[in-house]
C-alpha cells in the first residue's frame, strides 16, 4: 500500500469517526446555557416566591431584593418569582402557587393577599412535598391548625410597628382630637395588625377614632375612602393609614379638599415616594418593614430547612420608624 492510499485511509476513518461522534451529541440533550448553569442546574434548589400585588412599590422592591440576592450566588439556587397584579386578586394567587408546584420547585416562600384564601393553596405545596415560608401576611393560623399545618412566618411585628408610627402623630395631637384609620384588606392578618396598632397608640393619647374603613392596600380606594371620611367629618385632625399605597391616596383627597394644613396623615412601608413626603412633612411618618429584605429572609430560612441546617420556626424581622429627622 502507498503511502497515498495509507493516507487517504486514514483521513476517511477520522471523518467518519468525526461523524459517528458528532451524531452521538446530536441524540444527547442539549445542556443549559452558561458554564456553571450545566454542571449544576440540575442539583440546586427551586425556591418560588409568589407576592401580593406588583403594581405596588412594596412588592417591586421586594422581588427586586430576591432577583439579586439570587444572581450574587446563581449555583446556590434557582429562583422563581410571580406576583398579582392587584391586591383583590386572590384566585390568580393560588393559581400561581399551584404553577410553582406543577414546575418542581422545592420550596415556596408565599406572602399571602388573604391569609385564610391562601391557606388551601399552601397545604397543597406541603402535601406536595415542598418546604414552605410564609412572609409579610401571616396565614391564618386557626386555618393552618384545622388542617394540621405548621407553616414558619418570617415577618415584622406589624402591630408594634404601627404603634410606633401613630405614638409620633398622638405627640402632634391634643387629647379628643379626630382621627380616622384606613384599613388593609379586610382579614389580612397584617392589616389587621396594623388597625390595632393604631388603635393602641390613639387610645393611650385619648384621641377619638371616628372611623375605621378598608381601603384593600390600593391608593385608588384609599382616595375614595379618604374623599368620604373627610367630608363625613370636618373636624378630622389625622388620616392613620396601613400602608403607604393608601397613604398616598389619602393625600391626594387630602389636598384636593384643601385640608394639607390641618389634616395629618401616617403610612406605613417607607416607599420611595412616600419618603420624599415625610422629608417636606406632607406625610408625618411612615414604617420600613425593609421590603428589600423580607423576601430574602424568607429564602434564606427555606433553604436553611431544606438543607436541615435551621428548624421551621418563626423569625421577627426588623422595623424602622421613618419620620423627617431620620429618612434617608
Amino acid at each position: 500500500m502507498t503511502n497515498i492510499e495509507r493516507t487517504t485511509i486514514g483521513v476517511v476513518a477520522l471523518m467518519l469517526a468525526g461523524g459517528i461522534a458528532c451524531q452521538e451529541n446530536a441524540n444527547r440533550p442539549a445542556a443549559p446555557a452558561g458554564d456553571d448553569a450545566a454542571s449544576s442546574a440540575d442539583s440546586r434548589p427551586r425556591v418560588a416566591l409568589v407576592m401580593k400585588s406588583l403594581a405596588n412599590e412594596f412588592f417591586q422592591t421586594m422581588e427586586d431584593g430576591a432577583r439579586a440576592h439570587q444572581t450574587q450566588d446563581p449555583a446556590r439556587y434557582e429562583l422563581f418569582a410571580e406576583g398579582i397584579k392587584n391586591e383583590l386578586d386572590v384566585a390568580r394567587q393560588i393559581d400561581l402557587v399551584e404553577q410553582m408546584v406543577a414546575r418542581g420547585a422545592q420550596a415556596l416562600v408565599l406572602a399571602p393577599a388573604d391569609s385564610r384564601a391562601l391557606v388551601a393553596a399552601a397545604a397543597h405545596a406541603v402535601e406536595a412535598g415542598l418546604t414552605v415560608v410564609n412572609i409579610d401576611n401571616r396565614l391564618d393560623e386557626e386555618a393552618l391548625r384545622e388542617r394540621g399545618l405548621s407553616i414558619p412566618f418570617v415577618g415584622p411585628d406589624n402591630r408594634r410597628g404601627a404603634k410606633q408610627a401613630a405614638d409620633v402623630l398622638a405627640k402632634t395631637l391634643n387629647k379628643g382630637d379626630e382621627v380616622a384609620i384606613i384599613e388593609g384588606a379586610p382579614g389580612a392578618f397584617n392589616a389587621i395588625e396594623r388597625r390595632l396598632g393604631f388603635e393602641d397608640a390613639m387610645n393611650e393619647a385619648g384621641m377619638t377614632i371616628v372611623a375605621s374603613q378598608s381601603g384593600y392596600w390600593e391608593m385608588d380606594r384609599a382616595n375614595q375612602v379618604a374623599a368620604s371620611l373627610l367630608l363625613a367629618h370636618p373636624n378630622l385632625d389625622a388620616l392613620l393609614c396601613a400602608n403607604d399605597n393608601m397613604a398616598l391616596g389619602a393625600l391626594a383627597a387630602v389636598k384636593a379638599a384643601g385640608r394639607q394644613d390641618s389634616v395629618q396623615i401616617v403610612g406605613f412601608d417607607n416607599i420611595s415616594a412616600v419618603r420624599t413626603l415625610v422629608r417636606d412633612n406632607s406625610v408625618l411618618a411612615t414604617v420600613d418593614q425593609h421590603a428589600d429584605k423580607i423576601a430574602v429572609n424568607g429564602i434564606e430560612h427555606a433553604l436553611a430547612i431544606l438543607d436541615r441546617t435551621q428548624d421551621p420556626v418563626d423569625l421577627e424581622t426588623e422595623v424602622t420608624l421613618i419620620v423627617a429627622d431620620t429618612v434617608q
